[in-house]
C-alpha cells in the first residue's frame, strides 16, 4: 500500500512530485513510497518516461491507498488493478481496445487500458482540461475494478440478460454512475490528504458533465433519446460524482436502491 504524496497543494501537488522525479531521475512511483508492483502499470507503445503516463502512475497509486484503507475497514484485502497505457490500439483479456473506445476496464483481466490521446480528446473536444478531470478518468475505471471484486458488475450483467432493451440500458447506467460515485469518494479522501481543492474538484465535475449521454448524443445526432442511455445523463453523472466527494462513504453509492433522476 501506498503512504500518500509527501507534499500538498492540490493536484499541483502531484504536478510538483513529477517536476521533482524529472530533476532528480526518480521514478515517482518509487518516490510516494508505494509497495504496488511493477506490473501495477504497463506501456504499450508509451515511452515510460511520458509525463502524462507518470501522472496516471502516481493517480493509480493514490486510488490504491485510498480503497485499501476502505477494504481494510471491511476486513478485507483489495486487489488491485493493472493499468495498461497504449497508443491507438491492444489486446485485452476482453478482446482488441482501440483508442476510439476511450478509457475501459476489462473485469477478466482485471485491467485498466487507456491511450493517453483521450486527455487531449477531453480538453478539445470535450472542454474539460485539468489535472483532476484526467485523474477522474482514471478513477471512473477503477470504481469498475471495485465492482469486479465486490460482485456488482458479475449480478449487473446477469440482471442485465435477464432483462433487455430498455431496462438493459438502465442498468448499465447505475453501473455507471455508481463507478462516478466511487470516483468521488476517492477524491474525497485525495482532499483530506491535501491533494485536492476546490478548483480541482470542479475540473472532474466539468469532465462528468462533458460526456453525459444527453451531451454527446446532442453533439453527434442532434437529439437526445434518454432510453439509448448507457453511462447517464450529464446532471446525473455530476450529481453521484458529488456525493461520493462530499461523503467519501461507500454505502452513499448504492445507485441501484435510490432513483438516478
Amino acid at each position: 500500500m501506498g503512504v500518500g504524496l509527501p507534499i500538498g497543494g492540490g493536484i499541483g501537488g502531484i504536478v510538483l512530485l513529477l517536476l521533482f522525479s524529472a530533476l532528480t531521475g526518480q521514478n515517482p512511483i518509487d518516490i510516494i513510497n508505494t509497495s504496488a508492483p511493477d506490473e501495477a502499470v504497463g506501456t504499450r507503445g508509451v515511452p515510460a518516461d511520458d509525463p502524462q503516463a507518470e501522472f496516471v502512475s502516481v493517480v493509480l497509486a493514490d486510488t490504491e491507498e485510498t480503497w485499501t484503507d476502505i477494504f481494510r475497514e471491511r476486513a478485507a484485502s483489495y486487489p488491485a488493478p493493472t493499468l495498461v497505457l497504449f497508443t491507438q490500439a491492444t489486446q485485452s483479456g476482453c478482446g482488441l481496445g482501440q483508442s476510439a473506445m476511450g478509457p475501459f476496464y476489462c473485469p477478466e483481466d482485471q485491467k485498466v487500458y487507456l491511450d493517453l490521446s483521450f486527455f487531449h480528446e477531453l480538453d478539445t473536444r470535450f472542454g474539460a482540461p485539468g489535472d483532476f478531470a484526467q485523474a477522474y478518468v482514471v478513477a471512473h475505471e477503477v470504481g469498475h475494478h471495485i465492482q469486479t471484486v465486490t460482485g456488482v458488475s458479475s449480478r449487473v450483467t446477469a440482471a442485465r440478460q435477464r432483462a433487455g432493451g430498455r431496462e438493459e440500458n438502465a442498468l448499465s447506467v447505475r453501473q455507471e454512475l455508481q463507478a462516478d460515485c466511487y470516483a468521488g469518494v476517492w477524491g474525497h479522501f485525495a482532499a483530506r490528504r491535501g491533494l485536492v481543492e476546490p478548483g480541482d474538484a470542479e475540473e472532474g465535475l466539468r469532465a462528468a458533465a462533458a460526456i453525459g449521454d444527453d451531451r454527446l448524443q446532442q453533439q453527434t445526432q442532434g437529439h437526445v433519446v434518454p432510453e439509448s442511455f448507457t453511462h447517464g445523463s450529464s446532471e446525473e453523472r455530476v450529481r453521484w460524482l458529488r456525493r461520493g466527494l462530499e461523503s467519501g462513504r461507500v454505502d452513499s453509492c448504492d445507485t441501484f436502491g435510490a432513483g438516478t433522476s
